[in-house]
């Protein structure tokens, strides 16, 4: 081998290390401005993600348009799914629809089976969803579900979440295992199949079993969000009020689902379509759309069904805006630290390290996604560049091995969500919970989920 060779390849190995470097001093420095100089999220994302970029070789002002780019892209989807969902919230809260669902849910579930009745209902929303809008869904659900039974916060929130995550990974028509689906060409239908068999143990453990182990590690209030009127006058004034039917307010929360679910389908059944009725669903099904749909099917379904005028129907929209003014300013720097992160390459580095690797094929599969979701904090880009990865050790498998490395894909892509994450941060300002709270409850949620795919998926491998 040549000078010149060895030189090049010490430096390429230099400017790796640094890169890691940079990302993982990049995450402490961000959990220490929050954590110990008590700044606020914003600013602490913000100041961190330049830093690591310029620390990466970036340079300032590439550091700044990449922050930059990725809060924009992360407003232009997931901002607007928050405004929307808040607002659908707020009209679910003051029409009485919330109380109408949680009042069902409460009264038909005990103490014993409320956790595993939400992670249930969590696993129904989630499945063609992504997961910011089964949670802003969800969350008035969750709240006002803890707050009129009486039971600790995370004993009902961590099962609902780690249905929503569960199916976010593992179970087709999801829009994350059909990326791997159709990259790594495995069968669909097995893919869902074997999908369900791992999903559901999957939800139990991190779902109702650890929730009470989390109420342990973040015994914190419920959140004073969407206060209904029998949480403002008691239960007797709000039985006189008129508040809309059970089906009606289940109508309005599936709405986006079935929409969603619609796409889901009609992309597998017909992928290359350009039949009139296979666009309408692509449009109606497109994340924002279904969610803005089910603001305005709110309004008739919800508002008029809880005899709201127009002055309060357009009173409750407006209010419930400014309180999520703040998380939407979080989530959208978290995405701008994830488009830094990606940017300096370092997806691209741990694909490299691992591509030469001797360890078990599924194994391996699950490792490549942890690494990238680690470094870039986005699940979809981990499933992406993993299943590129993996496509040509996939060509060599039996089918019902293609399927779950699938599996194995999406179960590592959901590994240790943290400050990288915008999901992190949604979750943690809607429950209220400070970044340690959120890091030992919904971060080892994740990680309970994706280790516990994983051993789903190696069980299935032994005996199929």
């Amino acid at each position: 081998m040549s000078t010149f060779s060895l030189l090049a390849g010490s430096d390429g190995a230099s400017h790796d290390a640094r890169l890691i470097a940079a990302a993982v001093v990049g995450v402490a420095v961000i959990i220490a401005m929050i954590t110990w100089l008590k700044l606020h999220p914003f600013l602490a994302l913000s100041i961190g993600a330049v830093g690591v970029g310029i620390a990466a070789g970036m340079g300032a002002s590439d550091s700044v348009t990449a922050f930059v780019e990725g809060f924009g892209e992360t407003m232009g989807s997931v901002g607007i799914l928050i405004g929307f969902g808040a607002m659908f919230g707020k009209l679910l809260a003051d029409s009485g629809g919330a109380d109408r669902v949680v009042d069902t849910l409460v009264g038909r579930s005990g103490p014993r089976t409320l956790p595993w009745t939400m992670g249930l209902v969590g696993a129904v929303i989630g499945l063609p969803m992504f997961f910011e809008i089964g949670l802003v869904l969800l969350m008035p659900v969750i709240i006002l579900v803890a707050r009129r039974s009486g039971q600790p916060l995370m004993v009902i929130a961590i099962p609902t979440l780690a249905g929503l995550s569960a199916m976010h990974g593992l179970v087709p028509p999801h829009p994350g295992p059909l990326i791997a689906v159709s990259a790594l060409d495995a069968n669909l239908g097995l893919t869902l199949a074997l999908g369900i068999l791992v999903a559901i143990p999957t939800v139990i453990v991190a779902g109702p079993l650890f929730g009470k182990w989390a109420a342990r590690l973040a015994d914190v209030p419920v959140p004073e969000l969407y206060v209904t009127v029998e949480d403002r006058e008691g239960a007797e004034a709000a039985a006189q009020r008129p508040r809309p039917s059970f089906v009606a307010t289940i109508s309005a929360i599936l709405l986006p689902v079935v929409l969603m679910l619609g796409k889901a389908l009609a992309d597998v059944i017909a992928p290359g379509s350009e039949a009139t009725a296979k666009i309408l669903l692509d449009f109606l099904g497109t994340p924002v759309v279904a969610l803005g749909l089910a603001v305005l099917a709110g309004i008739v379904l919800l508002g008029r069904g809880g005899g709201m005028d127009r002055r309060a129907i357009a009173s409750s929209l407006e209010s419930g805006l400014p309180p999520i003014a703040g998380i939407v300013l979080i989530v959208g720097a978290g995405g701008g630290f994830k488009q830094v992160l990606i940017d300096t390459g370092i997806a691209d580095v741990i694909a490299q390290f691992i591509t030469g690797s001797a360890l078990p094929v599924l194994f391996l599969a699950w490792l490549v996604a942890v690494l990238i979701r680690v470094a870039t904090g986005s699940a979809t880009v981990a499933t992406v560049t993993a299943s590129g990865i993996l496509a040509p050790v996939a060509a060599d498998l039996s089918s019902t091995h293609v399927s779950l490395m699938v599996l194995a894909i999406g179960a590592g892509s959901l590994f240790l969500s943290h400050v990288n994450d915008a999901g992190f941060w949604l979750v943690k300002e809607y429950l209220g919970v400070s970044v340690v709270q959120n890091l030992k409850t919904w971060t080892v949620m994740e990680c309970i989920i994706s280790v516990s795919g994983l051993a789903g998926v190696l069980v299935l491998s032994v005996f199929i």
